[in-house]
This record gives C-alpha cells, structure tokens and sequence, in this order.
C-alpha cells in the first residue's frame, strides 16, 4: 500500500464493526456452571475424564474450529456430527445467511464445550464463521490477496462492506480515483477490494477498491507513456471541467485541453464544448521530459477556419457577423465559424472623441461591417462599422463655416473645457475660457452637464486635425462693451465683499460685476478692514476689457479726500503767507515815502 493510501486511511473515521471475539467470550463467561438452582460440576473430575479421553478417537479441544456434517434439521435446530462421541446441536438463526442448509451440507464448527451439564457437545458455527473471518482479513491484508466484498449499505463517509462476514469499513475517497457524486449507485454490489487496514484494538478492518484500480492504472500509465508521441491522436474520457480547460482521461494518464485548444471559435467556458464523462478524440500538442504534464489539443482535428474563407474575400468587401467578444478598445465579430475580425472602437464612429465599445455593440448583436485590412498568413482580419455612413467632415466647411451658430450636445467635459457634439462625428471644444462673458468658471461641470443643449458658435475649423473650436459666450452680446462705460477709471460704485482670499477680496456690484481689492486696499478709515458680507463703496482703478479685469479699492476713496483736505490747508497756507509779506511791503514803502517827504 502506497505512503498517500496510507495517510489517507489513517484519517478517515472508521465506524466500529461489531464483530464477536470467541476467545474473550469464552473467557469471560463461567461456562462451568449449572443453570440457575443446578449444582457445580465437581471441577477436579472433569479434569480427570478429560485426560482419560485425551488422544483416543473422536476426542475434540475446545475452542478448536472443525468441520461438521449436518445430520438432522428440525424447525429451530441443526444436528451437527464433528466424529466426536456426541452430536452438537446448533441454533438456525447461526445460519440465516444460508437459508438453503440441508442434511448432508459440511460447515464450520466452534468447540463452544465438550460436553454441558447435561453431557451435551456445545458447538457454535457463528463463532467459527468469526474466526475464520479474521484469519481470513488478517492474510488477505498481510499477502494483499484481492477479496469480494458486498456492499451493504451507505454510512458517514462512504460504505459498509461485507468481508467474510465482517463489517468492513470501506471510505469514500476510496472508492475509485474519481469522484463520486452518488454513493448509492454502490449499495448491493459485489466488489472486488483490498484489506488496507486492520485496527485490532477495535476490531475495525478498512478496505478499498480505488487501491485496485489504481494498480491497474499504474500498468496502463506506463504503456501509455512509453508510447507517447506529439501529434498522436488518442482516445479519452473527460474527467473534470475547469475554467480554464478539461482533463482527460486517456486510460491511467491525465491530459489538459487548455480552452484556447478546445474550439477554433471562441468559447466563454468549457462546457459549452464538452460535458463529463464524454469520450473523445484528442492529439497530443507537447509534454514535458517525464510526460507527466501533458497537452492536449480538440481543435486542432479539424482544419483551420481561415483555410476555407472565401479566396475572393478582400479589403472594402462587406461582411456579416455576431458579435462575440467584447472589450473597452473594441469588439470581436465572427464572420465564420471560427473566423473573427476586430472593430477598432475607433471604427465605430467618425467621432474624434473616442468612447467605449460596449456605447455602440453588444454580445449577440448581427452586424455588418467593412473589410478594412485581411492578413491571411496571420490570420488577422480588422473591420469598421463606422465606414458603412459617408464622412461627415466631407462638405464639414459648407455645413459648419467659422462664425455660424449652432445648438449641440454636451457629451463630456474636461478640465479645461467642454466636449459638444453638433452631429454624429462632428465633435467640438469649448475652452473653459469661452463659457461665459462674466462667471470665473473653476470647472465646467459648475457650468454644464452632460447632456445638456448647448448655444455654441464655430470660432476655428481645422480640417485636416478633424479639429472644431467652439465658443458659448460668442453667441451673447459682450456685456463688457457697456461696462466700459459704466467702470471708467476713478469711478465709484457701492458693492458687497462676496469672498476674501490671501490676497484680497472679491467684490460684486449691483450688476453682478466682480472686481479684486487688494489687501492694502480693504482698509476702512477707522484703521480696520473690510470683511465678508461687509458693503461699501469702491473706487475703479483698473479696467481691462479684453482681460475682463476690474481692479478697485475702498481705502482710495477716503485716502483721496485726506489728500484734498490736506491741499486745501496747504494752498490756504501759502495764501496766507502772500498776504503777510505784502503787508510787510507796503509797510516798508509806505516807510520810505514818509521818509522822503520828511
């Protein structure tokens, strides 16, 4: 027995078989007493009359098994002759396994007693038929000698066996080599096995029949292997299914059926090929140096596909498929049985602005296509669907001049911008920057959805690019044109502090126009400054139309009357300071006059 049998018997549970030992019975049983209310037979005597008989004709040892002749069957007994000076009489229910017992039949006898109170031989044949048993099981296991065994019934684990008429203990790993999925095909059958295991402590006997099958394999496995040569078709059973391929069977030897070699077409699971149990012819495709992995291949006896496409097939022909295969860069359509071309996502529309195949096709779907390139020593073939409609970019300068206007659909957005299609293919961009004439836009999804219907006018068309510049604010009047006259340098408008940065602070006035206040320039004249949600009046000091910038500030504007205030003290000064010295003047002309008069 094998190292892994022998582990693997070594943990199965083994149900305890009741089996009945003679020797620990006879033991332990006083089989020198009378029935209840009979007086001991006198021990010394029979000792006595035992060695007198000992050695003379007919003369028997208890507990010895012998073979005895049934002389007589009466309804409950059977008289049985072992050449002894008595006959023994046995209980039919010790022979219910041979209903068919008749006077003459030789069975097996256990000397229970030479004689009973009564001077009756005692004999057992149950008792024989278990001793027997065990002899039997303890050689079979010792000399490996194949025994049958019937299957009685299913318990915990596997099965109970009939060996010799022990209860043996058969697990269902051990079984056969494959798995079994129904025990009860097993139950009232006959079968050959083997003794694996006998635990005498218990008095439990583990047998197996996979231990015989697999010797058999063992012999075919090695005439197989030797024979082994790639590109030999053999015949096989499926054993098991796997996602990834089958195992056959080939008679002792396993092989794998990877699932690119089951099928020229393609499959999404074994089973769509083969089922369990099937057989089947397969060619060997490779094995490593001991053949212990080999590879076998179903496909490959048939003839490729390719070879029987059609020889007139070529580039720009249109063909019909299924769609079999898809993934996010395209899909893959059979246009024959085992014949597949790849759509390009890329050839599923004249759209610039790529999407998923899964927005165009589905698996199952029957399309049809054009041939766009055909490698047939490579076995490759690339189709467009997109190439069935005429090229909207053909007449694109007629249809979308730069400077018309235009509605279109938001189908997606960047960081800096948004995608707008105006028709199938026709794809165009709207920089975030072209958006609105007056909203500082951080991301177009603050602006727009996806979805959404979309005024836009067509500002550049670079044919040769396939390119499309788009602008949404172009299709309103520029509200900068009026605010230019409104913002002039150094005028002051009252407005609210909407947000404060490190920088500054963003103020909207009346109209929705924002303008930036420096930090310097939110102090108030009490010295403190300027928060949000505080109004007040502003004072422009930059505006950039093409920027669309406004720079103001409210600290200007009292910063501009303390400058004023301070002119007029300073010009009020030098007026008087003029007016001091010409009275100093005149004084001093008036002093010469009176002096020249003197």
């Amino acid at each position: 027995m094998s190292e892994e049998l022998k582990n693997e018997v070594e943990v199965q549970e083994v149900p305890a078989v009741e089996t009945v030992n003679p020797e620990q019975f006879l033991a332990d049983f006083d089989w020198h007493k009378y029935e209840e209310g009979i007086e001991v037979v006198d021990e010394a005597k029979l000792k006595e009359f035992d060695a007198a008989l000992e050695g003379t004709v007919g003369f028997v040892n208890e507990l010895d098994v012998i073979e005895g002749t049934v002389t007589r069957i009466t309804d409950r007994d059977a008289i049985i002759d072992i050449n002894s000076k008595s006959e023994g009489v046995i209980s039919l229910n010790e022979f219910r396994y041979n209903p068919g017992l008749v006077v003459g039949d030789v069975v097996e006898v256990l000397v229970d007693r030479r004689e009973d109170v009564s001077g009756q031989l005692v004999l057992s044949h149950k008792k024989a038929r278990v001793i027997k048993a065990w002899d039997r099981v303890i050689n079979a296991q010792e000399t490996g000698e194949v025994v049958n065994g019937f299957v009685k019934c299913r318990t915990r684990g596997g099965m109970i066996v009939d060996v010799f008429g022990i209860e043996a203990f058969l697990p269902g790993s051990q079984i056969d080599v494959k798995p079994i999925r129904d025990y009860d095909q097993y139950v009232d059958k006959t079968m050959e096995f083997k003794v694996v295991k006998i635990n005498h402590e218990f008095k439990n006997v583990v047998v197996s029949h996979k231990a015989l099958i697999e010797a058999d394999i063992e012999i075919q496995k090695k005439e197989i292997i030797g024979k082994l040569e790639k590109g030999q078709v053999l015949e096989g059973i499926v054993k098991n299914i796997t996602s990834y391929g089958v195992f056959i069977d080939l008679g002792g030897v396993d092989g794998l059926v990877h699932i690119t070699d089951l099928s020229w077409s393609r499959i999404n699971h074994p089973s769509e090929v083969v089922e369990l149990d099937q057989k089947l012819n397969v060619v060997i495709l490779d094995f490593d140096d001991q053949k212990t992995r080999i590879q076998l291949g179903l496909k490959q006896l048939n003839a490729h596909p390719w070879e029987a496409l059609d020889a007139e097939l070529k580039v720009g022909d249109k063909v019909k498929g299924k769609v079999v295969v898809l993934a996010d860069y395209g899909a893959f359509i059979e246009v024959e049985q085992g014949v597949e071309g790849l759509i390009h996502v890329s050839e599923m529309s004249w759209s610039t602005h790529l999407r998923s195949a899964q927005d165009f096709v589905k698996v199952g779907d029957e399309i049809e296509a054009i041939v766009l390139t055909l490698d047939r020593e490579d076995r490759k073939m690339s189709l467009g669907i997109k190439q069935l409609h005429p090229d909207p970019w053909t007449d694109i300068t007629k249809k979308y001049p730069v400077g018309s206007k235009h509605k279109g659909t938001v189908r997606n957005y960047t960081n800096f911008g948004v995608f707008v299609e105006l028709e199938e293919g026709i794809d165009g961009l709207v920089y975030i920057s072209d958006l609105s004439w007056t909203k500082k836009i951080k991301h177009p999804s603050d602006f727009v959805s996806v979805g959404d219907i979309l005024d836009v006018q067509v500002l550049e068309l670079d044919v040769e690019n396939r390119k499309l510049n788009l602008g949404h604010k172009q299709t309103q009047d520029n509200p900068w044109d009026g605010h230019e006259v409104t913002y002039t340098i150094d005028s002051v408008h009252a407005g609210t502090i909407k947000e404060k940065t490190d920088k500054g602070a963003i103020v909207e006035f009346a109209d929705g126009v924002e303008a930036f206040v420096p930090g310097r320039h939110l102090e108030k004249e009490d010295g403190s400054k300027l928060g949000k949600g505080d109004a007040s009046d502003f004072k422009v000091l930059e505006f950039n139309k093409e920027y669309r910038r406004i720079v103001a500030s409210h600290t200007a504007i009292f910063r501009a009357e303390e400058a004023r205030n301070i002119k007029a003290v300073a010009k009020k000064s030098e007026s008087a300071e003029k007016s001091t010295f010409g009275d100093i003047a005149g004084l001093a002309d008036l002093k010469k006059k009176m002096e020249g008069k003197e």
